[in-house]
């Protein structure tokens, strides 16, 4: 009797423990202020205020891209995407200024969200809109930039983006510039053969084949066992299935966002993975694909090996505890409507 009296004492301190660590590592939403409800087009412009993701789309994509600290290397990233929008190549010699075509004629988007940065991001992200403002004038591409007071995290900057944007399709990329912007269209191609009748479907941009390349190969031993290690653990929280969560080049389609984004929590760089894992557990799951893109490594990576790795594993067991005692819950497909999500307004989380 006092051993069964003793287990049920243990179990019940472990219960009492694993809520107290919940609570205690949990993060908390950050309250969104009325001017990061705004965004800019160009220096000096007047601040607009932003739609909301419940919001009817109104042109065909949204590129999200979350920038902190980025002023060095927002241009070539931003180039990239408005040539690649405008097939317009701006500084060839021989291609006049108002040459191109829109690669949408539904209208795209750039949203450029400054995540608190130290640096001149907001400025400089404000000078390449402008600079750009000849060549987009009359193609249906805008570029905004919006401007967090408060550092939140890769995710939350993304969120705040997605929620805010007015794409059919919302693709989320990072600032670095290591993923080669014109895969996209491998990644659109895939979006019309796996998107269900309700409109839902994910596309990931993959670097799993990269894993023998000779770039990784030269990496150092421990950052390649933290690699594996991590495959590892998301195998055991339920997410085996990808072989590339982290990947900065993600694409949704509107149901999708609407559904996924309002309500997530992970707001540094285990999001991406939070996604995903909500993605399988909603019923029907929805469509998931891994899409091989090119790569390369850039300078300047804001990553700290050893605490992020920390940092992560933390966010993945505070995610499936939060899951597991029902303190979080998977979005319901039916349920979503009206701009609403399981009852609760679309826009949550401060946002």
């Amino acid at each position: 009797m006092n051993i069964v009296v003793l287990l049920i004492a243990c179990f019940a301190l472990g219960l009492i423990t694993i809520h107290f660590l919940l609570m205690l590592f949990t993060p908390h939403p950050i309250p969104i202020t009325e001017e990061e409800k705004t965004y800019t087009t160009l220096p000096d412009s007047a601040p607009q205020h932003l739609p909301a993701l419940s919001d009817p789309a109104s042109i065909a994509l949204s590129i999200v891209v979350p920038a902190y600290n980025e002023e060095l290397r927002l241009g070539t990233m931003l180039d990239e995407v408005v040539e690649y929008l405008t097939h317009h190549k701006r500084h060839h010699p021989r291609q006049p200024e108002n040459s191109g075509t829109p690669k949408f004629k539904d209208g795209a988007e750039i949203i450029v969200v400054d995540d608190g940065s130290s640096d001149s991001t907001t400025k400089v992200a404000e000078r390449l809109a402008a600079s750009w403002a000849k060549y987009i004038d009359g193609k249906g591409i805008d570029i905004r930039v919006v401007t967090l007071r408060t550092n939140r995290g890769k995710g939350g900057a993304v969120q705040h983006g997605v929620v805010h944007a007015r794409g059919r399709l919302i693709l989320f990329a990072d600032a670095d510039g290591a993923t080669r912007f014109a895969d996209l269209d491998n990644l659109l191609e895939a979006m019309e053969k796996i998107k269900d009748k309700d409109g839902h479907g994910i596309v990931i941009g993959s670097r799993a084949h990269l894993v023998k390349s000779e770039a990784v190969v030269k990496r150092s031993k421990v950052r390649n066992a933290l690699m594996h290690g991590f495959h590892l653990f998301l195998r055991t929280i339920g997410v085996g299935g990808i072989r590339d969560t982290q990947c900065g080049f993600k694409l949704f389609t509107r149901p999708t966002a609407q559904l996924l984004f309002p309500t997530l929590h992970l707001h540094r760089w285990a999001f991406d993975v939070e996604l995903l894992l909500l993605a399988s557990l909603v019923v029907p799951p929805i469509p998931v694909v891994e899409i091989p893109v090119a790569w390369e490594e850039v300078d300047g990576s804001k990553i700290r090996l050893g605490w992020d790795s920390i940092g992560m594993a933390r966010d993945l067991l505070v995610l499936r505890g939060n899951l597991l005692f029902g303190k979080w819950i998977v979005p319901g497909r039916a349920k979503v409507e009206s701009g609403k999500v399981n009852g609760h307004a679309e826009v949550t989380n401060g946002i």
